[in-house]
């Protein structure tokens, strides 16, 4: 079992994934050096209240009450309040691994130091990861800005053994009983903790990261079973020249080039036609590279926020220590707008663009390889016996079903605003809305992908006894290991199912490597 010492500086994607999952249990504990660190930030926040100070949602209300004194005893029962009244979420609940992640990512963030927070509040927060307990957090109701508040809300809400959870087993009960199950012992908020909890963007940057790791595997995938279709179509891998992607030497194009390459090298259906006469293949077959080579340079770009974002402190107000190897209190309390979620917005829209047109080209090989029109070296539909047989005519209208409500979704949510809290936050971000429907936009190009697969599979048999590649051969056998070939007209439902797991287990993709 791995442990994960988390500092607020070194925490990585991979590391997110591993967390969130739920069949394998990650240890996650708070670092030695990152305690320090917290402890010496509480410091200021202490001498602060004792002093009573005006500070932005330690001695005050939040949003249009800020201008509200906060005195005594009413901090602690402000800490309460504001946790409760943020917890407001609607619609269904998030996902128990996109939850975790985001309990993963709040912790990792508090641990910077630069929060106030107490470290119990962050041991608490580890241990419901290591013991198996998940809030239950509606995934609807936050704008991006102060954050997620609340979906963030409802994992506070749990911390203090108020609202619902999910127990190690999955069931959803009380947070009290579940707390007292696990032998957690529920926190009492002091000064500030509220809102360093309810304050952030970990809701949409865990959904963001997770999917962000499952478009990687969605574009090697992508080059595998676009390198079949091509095959299968016999098309050239003449576009493919390194010489002609180095004259345009976008990475993410000469990654794919090279792997299309490699894919199709020594295929016998691909030396079979090498003196055709056909000059160049349609877009969806030639310009796979460039195609599939801006997903991948969209996907690094957005990997390269996601991870700054992963340690980074996101709430308000931030606490500033004037010396770090002191305890006495000494720093200062600074308001500023960290928790605004328009860089993660942008990210998760262009994310969700990028998907879409990987989504897209998949459907067009796939019309390619069922239309009669268009490929004269296979029989209409992928269909033995067509006309008594329908083949993958259908699977298309499902693919180009897919693909047009990806569209839908594709456009961005970065682009809305609306006020809120008073008109004081009058301009937000909409992050979380842009995370939910990328979600959609990865399962739709996920099961576009796994018809393709099962069409370009298909399409092969109709080859023999010529073979294509040994790399397309072990990836055509993958198929064929979940999915058999397709003798007369079947129930597909269940093969696209077994066909976007074994994407989404990153089997194919593994050919690649």
């Amino acid at each position: 079992m791995k442990a994960i010492h988390i500092n607020g500086n070194d925490l990585t994607l991979e590391d997110v994934r591993e967390v969130a999952r739920t069949d394998v249990r990650q240890v996650v504990m708070l670092a030695p050096d990152a305690r320090t660190a917290v402890d010496r930030a509480r410091a200021v926040v202490d001498a602060l209240v004792a002093s009573n100070k005006i500070s932005y949602a330690i001695t005050t209300g939040v949003g249009k009450l800020s201008d509200v004194h906060i005195v005594g005893e009413q901090v602690r029962e402000l800490q309460v309040n504001l946790v409760r009244s943020h917890a407001v979420g609607v619609g269904e609940p998030m996902a128990i691994s996109d939850t975790r992640a985001m309990m993963l990512l709040r912790a990792n963030s508090l641990s910077k130091g630069n929060s106030g927070v107490r470290a119990v509040t962050i041991d608490t927060i580890c241990e419901m990861l290591n013991r198996g307990v998940t809030p239950y957090v509606p995934s609807q109701g936050s704008v991006g800005a102060s954050g997620d508040l609340a979906p963030l809300a409802h994992l506070a809400l749990a911390l203090i053994g108020e609202g619902e959870c999910y127990d190690e087993k999955g069931a959803r009960t009380a947070s009290a009983q579940a707390l007292k199950a696990a032998q957690i012992k529920p926190l009492v908020l002091e000064a500030k903790e509220a809102v360093s909890l309810i304050n952030g963007t970990q809701a949409m940057l865990a959904i963001g990261s997770l999917m962000l790791l499952a478009a990687e595997t969605l574009v090697d995938t992508a080059d595998v079973i676009g390198a079949m279709a091509c095959d299968a179509l016999k098309g050239t891998t003449v576009a493919f020249d390194e010489r002609i992607h180095k004259a345009r030497p976008h990475p993410g194009q000469i990654k794919s080039a090279a792997n299309l390459r490699h894919l199709m090298e020594q295929s016998e259906i691909r030396e079979s036609h090498l003196d055709c006469g056909r000059v160049q293949d349609a877009y969806s077959l030639r310009c796979i590279p460039q195609v599939h080579g801006a997903v991948r340079d969209t996907l690094a770009h957005c990997r390269r926020i996601f991870e700054i974002e992963t340690n980074s402190a996101v709430d308000n107000p931030l606490v500033f220590v004037k010396n770090p190897r002191a305890t006495d209190g000494e720093g200062d309390v600074i308001s500023g707008g960290n928790f605004h979620g328009e860089p993660l917005a942008f990210a998760l829209d262009f994310l969700a663009i990028a998907l879409s047109a990987l989504a897209g080209i998949s459907e067009r090989r796939l019309e390619r390889m069922v239309n009669p029109a268009l490929s004269e070296c296979l029989p209409p539909f992928l269909a033995p016996g067509a006309g008594l047989n329908s083949g993958f005519m259908m699977p298309q209208v499902t693919a180009a079903a897919l693909v047009s409500e990806n569209k839908v979704l594709a456009h961005p949510a970065s682009v809305d605003s609306i006020t809120t809290s008073g008109n004081k936050e009058d301009f937000v971000s909409m992050g979380m809305i842009a995370a939910n429907k990328l979600k959609r936009v990865i399962e739709n190009t996920r099961n576009t992908l796994a018809i393709e697969a099962m069409a370009a599979a298909q399409a092969l048999d109709f080859h023999v006894p010529l073979k294509t590649s040994k790399p397309l051969q072990q990836a055509h056998a993958a198929i064929r290991s979940v999915c058999a070939t397709m003798e007369k007209d079947r129930a597909m439902y269940q093969d696209f199912v077994r066909i976007s797991d074994l994407i989404a287990s990153g089997k194919l993709a593994d050919v690649l490597r």
